[in-house]
């Protein structure tokens, strides 16, 4: 069996195809065409349509994208830059919102501050205020 080989573009090919009738673009030195997807991406076809033919890598980790975004975007991957125009451009992850420990910790601290203050107001209330005696 042969193995299938990648293509390979250069930065002016991808720069040939960036209208809404070919929008092909750069994300991580890979070469996607999203033309198909353009109706459907979440953030609407103009930001698609913007970065055609471009690199648009910088963009992408911009915003975030979750990690099902990532794994779809394989299905519009075409090929790869060649290798003497590829970049290096660190992956963002994805950011992890499990706060599991720190939970306990939290919510004494959302409490506990509102208590001293209280008791340190109460205390300086009975102070200067408390009822004074004949």
């Amino acid at each position: 069996m042969s193995s299938q080989k990648v293509k390979q573009f250069t930065r002016a090919e991808v720069a040939k195809n960036n209208t809404k009738e070919k929008n092909w673009f750069i994300i991580h030195n890979n070469v996607y065409d999203v033309t198909a997807f353009l109706n459907e991406h979440p953030g609407g076809e103009e930001v698609l349509i913007e970065q055609a033919g471009k690199d648009a890598t910088e963009h992408f980790e911009d915003v975030g994208h979750s990690s099902d975004a990532r794994e779809m975007m394989q299905h519009y991957k075409i090929g790869e830059l060649v290798a003497e125009e590829r970049t290096n451009v660190p992956e963002k992850s994805e950011p992890t919102w499990n706060t599991e420990q720190k939970t306990e910790e939290s919510s004494m601290k959302s409490w506990l501050m509102p208590f001293v203050l209280g008791l340190i107001a109460t205390l300086i209330y009975k102070f200067f205020f408390g009822t004074k005696s004949q």
